[in-house]
């Protein structure tokens, strides 16, 4: 915001074409009147003692599961982005500061992999893409991940959301006195947490394990049996909703993916009615590549939205 003065939320409609919560789940496309402006610029954005001081809204207990309760804050997209009443404006905010349900379910279905001995997070690199509120990659923290990585298009999410989020979290979990800070100003945090802002197309130049060329060369068709330092496990919720930027998403993912026993966890909605995408498009387009496999870990139809999914992905 400029100054003192109050954001106009007609001015800022016309300036950008803006999706409802129904448009993401049910109704109608929403009209596109504008070319949508450039994407942000990719930046890491660094946690100072401010921006890591707990949310400043009321911090608000999410029930998970038995036995296991996150925490987050509450920040308006009119405070933040001069928007009121949208969960998406294209080109200028992509719904991060909303906690969306394919989140939730996704640490659920996380939770339970660790118990049945699917999966183990201690010690793994973990990136969470999309990540708005953080839940997934903190439930990755909490759980013992060496690194996690989190993305998200806006570095105003980052810091006023994601950052706070994972600090009142993880510093509960380890009894710390002190913000979070980065790996690069502290070593008295036991994990290497870092967070990065911009768009799919560009990210990747600034994440640290991200696979070279070399390592994804093609072959006959396919990919060469390379080992590749990425990351270990790849966490994304609701990230698919945009049939237009699912391609960037697979190649962003196929980049970052530790070879050969990388996994990535996606939770979603089926269909995205209005905005095009949905689970089922990006399980077409995986398939169709032909690199990885795809599981279909759980479905959810409770009512609360359009019917939601939780997939993996693994190295064929």
């Amino acid at each position: 915001m400029q100054k003192s003065n109050v954001p106009n939320p007609a001015k800022a409609e016309q300036s950008y074409p803006r999706f409802s919560l129904s448009s993401l789940g049910f109704g109608p496309p929403a009209p596109s009147k504008d070319p949508l402006p450039p994407p942000p610029p990719a930046v890491e954005v660094l946690p100072c003692e401010e921006e890591s001081s707990e949310p400043k809204s009321k911090v608000e207990p999410i029930v998970i599961d038995d036995g296991l309760t996150l925490l987050k804050g509450r920040v308006s997209t009119f405070d933040v982005f001069g928007v009121a009443n949208s969960d998406l404006v294209p080109g200028k905010y992509e719904g991060g500061l909303k906690l969306w349900e394919g989140s939730l379910d996704l640490v659920k279905k996380l939770h339970s992999e660790i118990e049945e001995g699917v999966l183990m997070l201690r010690g793994k690199r973990v990136l969470e893409l999309g990540c708005g509120h953080g839940l997934p990659g903190i439930f990755a923290g909490l759980k013992g991940a060496a690194v996690i990585h989190f993305q998200d298009f806006n570095a105003e999410v980052l810091r006023s959301l994601t950052i706070p989020n994972v600090t009142v979290n993880l510093k509960k979990e380890l009894n710390q006195q002190q913000p979070l800070l980065t790996s690069k100003t502290s070593t008295s945090i036991t994990a290497d947490v870092r967070f990065f802002a911009g768009d799919w197309n560009e990210i990747h130049q600034l994440l640290p394990y991200v696979c070279s060329a070399d390592q994804r060369k093609a072959t006959n068709g396919g990919l060469e049996e390379k080992s590749c330092d990425g990351y270990d496990v790849i966490l994304m919720a609701e990230t698919v909703y945009a049939l237009s930027s699912l391609h960037c998403l697979y190649e962003l993912i196929k980049r970052c993916m530790h070879r050969p026993s990388g996994v990535v966890y996606m939770a979603g909605k089926k269909h995205y009615f209005g905005v095009g995408g949905g689970t089922r498009q990006f399980v077409n387009l995986v398939e169709e590549d032909g690199i990885l496999t795809a599981c279909l870990l759980a479905e959810v139809a409770d009512g609360s939205s359009n019917v939601r999914e939780v997939w993996k992905f693994m190295f064929k």
